[in-house]
């Protein structure tokens, strides 16, 4: 299963599960990063550390390893 951190700039994805430690997990659920929420790859930067997300019509930015944590199922191709 593919992780946000795989998810290619501008594609949208569904998040499926926040895994990681408990505090990092209540963190982004309180954000409103729960399972079956879309999520967009708005930005990467040069070095390809932090992403920047779009959620839920708010910015985000999580580092690489923190995105590596988010399960999604990508959207398909169209």
């Amino acid at each position: 299963m593919p992780s946000l951190a795989e998810v290619a700039l501008g594609q949208q994805a569904t998040v499926r599960e926040v895994s990681g430690a408990r505090a990092f997990r209540r963190r982004l659920l309180e954000l409103g990063l729960v399972p079956g929420v879309a999520v967009r790859v708005v930005t990467i930067a040069p070095l390809g550390d932090p992403l920047r997300i779009e959620v839920r019509g708010g910015q985000w930015s999580l580092r690489r390893s923190e995105a590596a944590q988010i399960d999604v199922d990508p959207a398909p191709h169209g």
